[in-house]
């Protein structure tokens, strides 16, 4: 059931042109994100932007974009960044790190160092360096990061060494020897291998809380990270233009974090208990969006359409592969990867032609899979997608331009077939 916003939410929107329409016809469609750049930014002006605007208390802004095209934004300055503040001070099981002044160090993206080292550089009024120092690099006097190469897979001995090294120092900056490690699975579970076989992992800074919240982070991605650091490591869901909207707690269960939000699951096809995301949120006052489509795929605890009990959040919805069998996600075949063996590290999965598809896989130890292993992940992969499945080892996977990994290449025009 479709779910309309109160009458405070409609009082908050009332003066922005994009909303009139359904203002004055009672009933609010999906928002979805091509709607959202149409007339931009006329569309959303209001005298109260127009000010906000005038005294830098809101600023334009380009979503991250992974695989798609990148979404206009205005927003105040600093709103993920508040967001993840707020969410990592208030954790139950993390809290305490926040508190104590831990000091943030991120891992993710070679993308998000730059944006970083573009940011300081305008506030002196040059031009980045092409290799930017650690100071560069700080974001504010909590966080600072640390990914100089696109690709992590293709890190060599000094970066690895330059990044334990930087970590090593905002540690030592902490009376107790903490720091709080934010991070993207991928990038993270790179530079762990590779100290590991550089014979540095010894020297590696135990972090005294983790984060990962930048992109999908496979089960097995997960597991590992959690027996290397012997904590856990907690997740958070959210996007550029909503802030963070879930976070799961230490034993991997998600919890909503819903300020001045509300959402509503509608099934991806009819009959589906893999849900769209639709948010409802007046948490960012200069871009509210009323029934937005985020592009984010869930599934729940019982297959019900309740936003209590998401269970997984499993990938984006533009990158669905429909099969014979019915729409497949990334997490649905996250789940297979992980059942089939917990040494599969990277995966991709490439459509072949109208009844194969291909799975090229790396792991953990870059030694291939076990027969048994491997005719386990070829059946279960079969079962779900109503496909032949060949799969092929590999020692390197290469990650996208937005340097992050892309769990679906269609190779060959991947056949739309009728839904269950």
């Amino acid at each position: 059931m479709e779910s309309q916003p109160t009458d405070d939410v409609v009082d908050e929107i009332r003066d922005i042109p994009l909303y009139r329409e359904s203002i004055e016809q009672g009933h609010f469609p999906i928002l979805e994100k091509p709607d959202t750049a149409r007339g931009f930014p006329d569309n959303w002006m209001t005298p109260r932007l127009a000010a906000a605007l005038e005294t830098g208390e809101a600023e334009f802004v380009l979503s991250t974009g992974t695989n798609h095209a990148r979404m206009q934004i205005i927003r105040p300055p600093y709103f993920l960044l508040k967001s993840y503040y707020r969410l990592w001070s208030e954790h139950p099981d993390i809290a305490e790190t926040w508190h104590a002044g831990c000091r943030r160090v991120s891992l993710t993206t070679v993308l998000a160092t730059e944006h970083v080292a573009r940011v300081n550089a305008k506030k002196r009024g040059t031009t980045p360096d092409a290799v930017p120092t650690l100071e560069d690099r700080r974001l504010d006097d909590r966080t600072v990061y640390l990914n100089l190469g696109l690709d992590p897979g293709l890190w060599e001995r000094a970066d690895v060494e330059r990044m334990t090294g930087e970590i090593r120092s905002e540690q030592r900056a902490h009376p107790q020897g903490w720091y709080h490690l934010d991070c993207s699975g991928y990038h993270l579970a790179q530079l762990v291998r590779k100290a590991t076989e550089w014979d540095l992992w010894d020297s590696f800074p135990m972090p005294a809380s983790a984060i990962t919240a930048y992109e999908y982070t496979p089960l097995n991605v997960r597991r590992f990270l959690e027996e290397r650091l012997g904590r856990p490591v907690i997740d958070l869901f959210g996007s550029t233009e909503l802030g963070y909207l879930y976070y799961s707690d230490r034993n991997g269960r998600y919890h909503p974090y819903l300020d001045r939000m509300s959402l509503e699951l509608l099934p991806v096809t009819p009959g589906s208990s893999l849900f769209s995301l639709i948010v409802t949120s007046v948490r960012n006052p200069y871009m509210p969006l009323i029934r937005y489509r985020s592009g984010d795929c869930v599934r729940t605890l019982d297959g019900t359409p309740d936003p209590a009990k998401v269970a997984r959040f499993c990938g984006r919805e533009k990158e669905l592969l429909h099969t014979p069998v019915g729409a497949v996600s990334q997490g649905d075949l996250d789940e297979c990867v992980a059942a089939a063996s917990p040494r599969i590290f990277l995966y991709q999965l490439r459509t072949a032609g109208p009844q194969e598809i291909r799975l090229l896989c790396t792991t953990f130890d870059d030694v291939p899979l076990e027969p048994a292993e491997n005719s386990a992940l070829t059946k279960l992969v079969g079962d779900l997608t109503g496909l032949r499945c060949v799969t092929e080892h590999r020692t390197h996977i290469p990650v996208g331009a937005s340097g992050k990994h892309a769990w679906l290449v269609k190779e060959t025009p991947a056949p739309r077939y009728g839904e269950r």
